[in-house]
């Protein structure tokens, strides 16, 4: 990817950024005040990609997705134009909380396809490394949180629908507060699980240049984040709650799970140099 085609790419990806924080703030205030804004930052952001897409089509004579960098920038531009379609056509607003955080994601990991300077002190790699590790562990804390809230939520309604209820059903929270503390801790654990996911992304660029994609606990790591993120589609746009978001949540934190232990190796990594 040339230069200047990486420097505009980062511009979209900054614009698409808006779109992401658009995302946090309808899942934690249930309200969309910023859609204008952001959906006219992601239309900017669209042209400064192309303009990308352009420039590195022309500084390699060929149609720009000849690396896996090159291909997820285009797959991005594509989603965007997609979407702008769509809602110019139908105005639904909502695939706007799934279609912004994606973009800014696949735009911001197209950016790493150029090598970047090493980090400039041991310390600012370690306390990077760190604040990855924190947001990473209440992101677990919020979705360990929002299970316990699903299997109760579970059990609470398989007590109120049985002909003979047992008396545990009397203490237990009424499913309107159980069904807030899910969506509540959805929230947080989403936002807090992207931010682990740029902080790590970002090291990971930086300590292993552009071969830290084809580690498989990178994957893994994406792969987690995108079923949280359908996760969080399904509750605010289709109206998932209940039996289907409490069985939803219980993947997404055995998907977790699995991507804790497939980087139990951090701590380890944190104590080097």
């Amino acid at each position: 990817m040339a230069e200047i085609g990486v420097f505009w790419l980062r511009a979209a990806a900054a614009l698409y950024s808006l779109g992401l924080l658009h995302a946090i703030l309808t899942l934690i205030r249930r309200r969309d005040h910023l859609f204008r804004v952001a959906l006219g930052a992601f239309g900017l952001g669209a042209v400064f990609h192309l303009v990308s897409i352009v420039d590195d089509g022309i500084a390699s004579q060929r149609c720009p997705i000849a690396n896996f960098y090159e291909t997820l920038s285009m797959c991005a531009f594509l989603i965007v134009l997609l979407y702008l379609f769509v809602e110019w056509r139908y105005k639904m607003a909502s695939l706007s909380v799934f279609v912004f955080p994606l973009v800014f994601v696949m735009s911001l990991v197209a950016t790493f396809g150029n090598p970047v300077a090493p980090w400039s002190s041991p310390a600012l790699r370690n306390a990077w490394l760190t604040l990855h590790i924190v947001l990473a562990l209440l992101s677990y804390a919020a979705l360990v949180l929002m299970a316990l809230a699903s299997l109760l939520y579970l059990f609470q309604e398989r007590e109120l629908k049985s002909k003979k209820p047992r008396k545990s059903r009397y203490w237990l929270p009424a499913l309107g507060t159980l069904d807030e503390v899910i969506f509540k801790s959805m929230a947080a654990g989403f936002t807090l699980n992207t931010l682990a996911l740029i902080a790590a992304s970002t090291w990971a660029f930086i300590e292993h240049e552009t071969a830290w994609i084809r580690q498989p606990s990178v994957a893994l790591s994406f792969f987690t984040w995108g079923i949280f993120l359908v996760l969080v589609f399904l509750r605010t746009t289709a109206g998932w709650r209940g039996r289907k978001a409490a069985f939803m949540t219980i993947v997404v934190l055995c998907c977790s799970a699995l991507t804790w232990v497939a980087h139990a190796r951090l701590g380890a990594l944190l104590m080097k140099q």
